[in-house]
């Protein structure tokens, strides 16, 4: 089967979901449900496209499809950010009840601390790609255990507030953060447009890289901050969804065999609308609302995740 046609198939699927979240058993009046699932689903193809986008490019310049922004502890900068905020400020903060000033802090933490971290991991090329993820899943654990400290302080009725925070939803995102979102995205991709076909020799690697023209190490840095402006946004705008990117991607992968990345990013985005379209619909329609999509796709990324451990290994050895 050609790429075109999977991809067709993938665009189907995705329409398929849209309409079946839209329009399923909508109680009360559809002028005040049907534009708030499409409120939602924006934010989910908003999120969807970026740790797409993101996680492909990352994986790219890293040489290793079980490494992603996340993993390496992007995330946990997130629960970071928020508790500080309830830890010092309360939940009636400014940095709380103004969405603007929590969503810029949030992604101007989160790209600072992606930045120092990436240029101290990636500054030779001498150190194993297992030691980088050690660190970064180290620094990651370092962060989460001091937001569990923080979160033991903190009092209890904040308590239940930040935890609100700090699990994917979609169902509290604000339409005016969409716009920002859909702007960062917007220009991402009008940057990532003319750096395509260098992605494409770039998984080449760094010496073929370099024989053909491209300067690496400036490329390296300039996706790396690509990468992490997206997972940014979206980690701002909905919450951690930690192995997200790490599933999409891996089955672009595989259902797309092929060494563009025009083709690999849009599989992987088309894939990405339909996990996170179909794991709302589970989530309010079968589960009730009794659990987020975030608890679902963590569930099954994570076994994902050892599976790929483990093929990776038995590769190596």
């Amino acid at each position: 089967m050609r790429n075109s046609t999977k991809l067709i198939i993938l665009f189907v699927l995705v329409i398929i979901s849209i309409l079946l979240y839209g329009f399923y058993d909508i109680k009360g009046g559809f002028d005040y449900a049907f534009p708030r699932r499409m409120t939602r689903v924006a934010a989910m193809v908003i999120t969807g496209i970026a740790i797409s986008y993101s996680t492909v490019v990352f994986q790219t310049i890293t040489h290793n499809r079980i490494l992603t922004p996340s993993v390496m502890g992007l995330g946990s900068m997130y629960e970071v950010v928020q508790t500080l905020i309830y830890f010092f400020a309360g939940s009636m903060s400014i940095w709380i009840v103004n969405k603007y000033l929590n969503f810029g802090a949030a992604i101007t933490a989160m790209i600072l601390f992606a930045l120092l971290l990436y240029r101290f991991l990636f500054r030779a090329d001498k150190h194993p790609i297992y030691l980088l993820l050690l660190i970064g899943m180290i620094i990651g654990t370092l962060l989460g255990s001091l937001v569990t400290f923080l979160q033991v302080l903190i009092d209890p009725v904040e308590y239940l507030g930040l935890q609100t925070m700090l699990f994917a939803s979609f169902s509290k995102v604000k339409a005016e953060l969409l716009y920002i979102a859909a702007g960062i995205l917007l220009i991402a991709f009008v940057y990532g447009y003319f750096i395509m076909k260098k992605l494409d020799v770039m998984s080449l690697g760094r010496e073929n890289s370099i024989n053909l023209g491209i300067n690496y190490d400036r490329m390296v840095m300039n996706v790396l901050i690509l990468s992490s402006v997206l997972i940014a946004t979206s980690t701002a705008l909905v919450g951690p969804i930690t192995f997200f990117g790490l599933i999409v991607a891996n089955l672009s992968y595989q259902f797309l065999v092929t060494y563009r990345h025009s083709v690999l990013i849009l599989g992987a985005s088309l894939f990405s609308i339909i996990a996170l379209v179909g794991g709302q619909f589970l989530a309010e329609h079968i589960f009730e609302l009794r659990t987020t999509i975030s608890v679902i796709i963590n569930f099954v990324g994570g076994i994902y995740f050892i599976y790929l451990l483990l093929k990776e290994s038995r590769a190596s050895g």
